[in-house]
C-alpha cells in the first residue's frame, strides 16, 4: 500500500512582504544618497599627482618661463534663444572668441565673468573636442560648481610644448554651441636671462600650518585668515632667505618650483628638506639662493599631494 506524502506550502502574510519591501526600498534610498552625494567623485579626474608620479605628459609649466605675461578679459555671453554661446560678442560680431597668441614659456591670465543669464565655468584644454582634458590651474570653477550670473574667476596657464590649445566653457555641451577659443602656441622666445647678483637681501618666513581635520594645508594662516600664503616679490639677482617651521602634524617640505603641478621643478637651489626626508612635526629649517630670471614661480610644499590640498603661493621674480 502506497503512503502518499501530503503537498507543503509555504505562505506568508502581508505584513512580512510589506517589511521586505520596504528593505529593498531603504536599501536603493541609501545606495542613492551615497552615489550622488560622491557625484563629484565619480565624474572627476585621477588627481594630478598621481598622473605626475606615473610620469603622464603634462603641457603646461615648462622649466624655463619667458617672463612675459599676456592678460586675457573674457565674458561669457548668450544668445535670446540661448542657441548660441561666446566669449566676449556674439557669432559674427568683432572680438567673438578671440584668438590668443604665445610662445612656449608665455604665461596668460584669464580673468572670466559670466555675463549671461545661466552657469558658466573655464579651462584651456588640448584636446579639439568634448569637455575633457582640462589642463590644471586653467580651471575657473567647474561643472558642478559653476560660476552664476555676475560672478567672476581667475586662472592662468604657461604652455609647456608648441601646438594649438583651446580655451572652452567646461559645461558640457556649451563648447559645442560656441564657447571656444583658440590659443596658438610657438616655440619659444628663450628662456628670460637672470640677472646679476644686486647685493639686496630679503627674509621671509613660510610656515607649515594645517587645519584641524588636514582637509586644508597652508603657509603661515589658513584660507580665510590674515597672512595665508602670502605673495613674494623679489628682483631678479636679489638673494632670498627662506625660514619654515613644521607647526602641523604631518611631514612637509619646501621649494620654489616652476610648475606648481610638478613637485619635483625644483628651482634656485631653494629646497628645504625633501618629500623623500621631509621636516617632521616641529622642526625647522632655511634656504638661502639668488633669485633667478623673471617669471611667475610658485613655492609649494614638496610632499606629493599637499599643494593641491593649498600649500600652494606665488614667488614672483621682476
Amino acid at each position: 500500500m502506497s503512503q502518499e506524502h501530503p503537498t507543503e506550502y509555504y505562505r506568508t502574510t502581508n505584513s512580512r512582504v510589506g517589511k521586505m519591501l520596504a528593505i529593498m526600498l531603504a536599501i536603493c534610498i541609501v545606495g542613492g544618497v551615497i552615489f550622488f552625494s560622491m557625484w563629484d567623485y565619480w565624474i572627476s579626474e585621477p588627481p594630478h599627482v598621481i598622473s605626475v608620479m606615473a610620469g603622464d605628459v603634462d603641457h603646461s609649466g615648462p622649466a624655463e618661463a619667458t617672463g612675459i605675461t599676456i592678460t586675457q578679459d573674457l565674458q561669457f555671453l548668450e544668445s535670446a534663444d540661448f542657441r548660441s554661446l561666446t566669449f566676449n560678442a556674439m557669432i559674427d560680431e568683432p572680438g567673438v572668441n578671440p584668438t590668443i597668441e604665445m610662445s612656449v614659456g608665455d604665461k596668460v591670465v584669464f580673468n572670466v565673468v559670466n555675463d549671461g543669464m545661466s552657469f558658466h565655468a573655464f579651462g584651456v584644454t588640448k584636446d579639439t573636442e568634448g569637455f575633457a582634458g582640462i589642463i590644471p590651474g586653467s580651471e575657473v570653477a567647474a561643472p558642478t560648481n559653476p560660476l552664476k550670473p555676475g560672478e567672476s574667476g581667475t586662472a592662468e596657464f604657461i604652455a609647456g610644448e608648441e601646438g594649438t590649445y583651446y580655451y572652452i566653457c567646461t559645461v558640457p555641451g556649451h563648447r559645442d554651441q560656441g564657447m571656444v577659443g583658440e590659443i596658438i602656441v610657438s616655440g619659444s622666445s628663450g628662456p628670460a636671462v637672470a640677472a646679476d647678483p644686486t647685493g639686496v637681501s630679503h627674509e621671509f618666513t613660510l610656515d607649515f600650518v594645517e587645519s584641524d581635520d588636514f582637509r586644508t594645508l597652508a603657509f603661515n594662516a589658513l584660507p580665510g585668515e590674515e597672512g595665508n600664503n602670502p605673495t613674494i616679490v623679489v628682483n631678479s639677482g636679489d638673494e632670498v632667505t627662506i625660514t619654515s617651521v613644521n607647526a602641523g602634524m604631518s611631514f612637509h617640505a619646501f621649494g620654489v618650483v616652476s610648475n606648481p603641478d610638478d613637485f619635483n621643478s625644483v628651482i634656485f637651489d631653494s629646497a628645504i628638506a625633501a618629500a623623500t626626508n621631509p621636516l617632521k612635526p616641529g622642526e625647522s629649517g632655511s634656504t638661502t639662493f639668488i633669485a633667478g630670471a623673471p617669471g611667475t614661480y610658485h613655492y609649494i610644499c614638496t610632499v606629493p599631494g599637499h599643494a593641491l590640498q593649498g600649500m600652494i603661493g606665488e614667488f614672483i621674480v621682476e
